[in-house]
């Protein structure tokens, strides 16, 4: 009897498989996460090019041209960002809550005084739109703003003055909060000056007290012109 491929001692066993492994195609890329850095980096680019203007209006007017140029009022070093609602609660003159940062996007002239506006307080509101009308075709880069730093009644004559078209925008404020933002010349009160803020939202330049107007002038012309490609007026935006 012949032995079987089983009962043969020399017999080796079935015939062994060989298996070879491939390299397999490397991991496709995280698309979520690479879409997560994108979108950082899409956002980091936007912001970039937001401040780039005012940053480039900053070092045209004060480094590049320093040796023509005298500022008038006084530069703000550092800059003051305007405060949120928790820090400077502010209300408009019907009563509801509005956050200051809200004015971002247009140059600022701001004037603080107290509800019942004395002959100073007029003075400044009348400097504040001369200085805007004397900007001529830029004045509507401008916006006036009243701080209201005292809880009585607007008297009917200057409600009816302030909101003459362009209306000034009047806002209520608690002058001690207020006083963490905004800073006299030593030896002045709040109500003395004039405060501009750029359209980043950060206070930069303070006026002198009863300032001159051309010689004010001079410096919001500078600043418009330098920063001619940032902002526009409102309805254009």
């Amino acid at each position: 009897m012949k032995p079987t491929p089983t009962d043969d001692p020399n017999a080796t066993g079935p015939e062994s498989l060989t298996f070879t492994l491939h390299g397999t195609p490397a991991p496709l890329r995280d698309y979520a996460a690479a879409q997560s850095r994108r979108g950082r980096i899409t956002m980091l680019v936007i912001l970039a090019a937001c401040a780039l203007p005012v940053i480039a209006s900053y070092f045209t007017y004060y480094v590049i041209r320093p040796q023509g140029r005298t500022n008038y009022a006084t530069l703000v070093e550092p800059q003051r960002p305007l405060p949120s609602l928790a820090q400077l609660p502010a209300q408009d003159m019907a009563g509801h809550s509005v956050p200051l940062t809200t004015l971002k996007g247009q140059w600022l002239v701001i004037v603080v005084a107290p509800a019942r506006c004395d002959k100073a307080c007029e003075n400044n509101l009348f400097l504040q739109r001369q200085l805007r009308e004397m900007m001529g075709a830029e004045r509507d880069r401008i916006v006036k703003v009243w701080l209201v730093d005292s809880p009585e009644p607007v008297t009917p004559a200057i409600a009816a003055a302030v909101s003459a078209p362009p209306a000034v925008l009047s806002y209520r404020v608690d002058r001690s909060a207020l006083a963490r933002w905004l800073e006299p010349e030593r030896g002045r009160a709040l109500e003395d000056h004039l405060y501009i803020v750029d359209p980043l939202g950060n206070w930069m330049m303070r006026t002198p007290a009863n300032p001159d107007p051309v010689k004010l002038k001079k410096d919001v012309d500078r600043l418009l012109r330098a920063s001619a490609w940032w902002n526009r007026p409102k309805d254009q935006q």
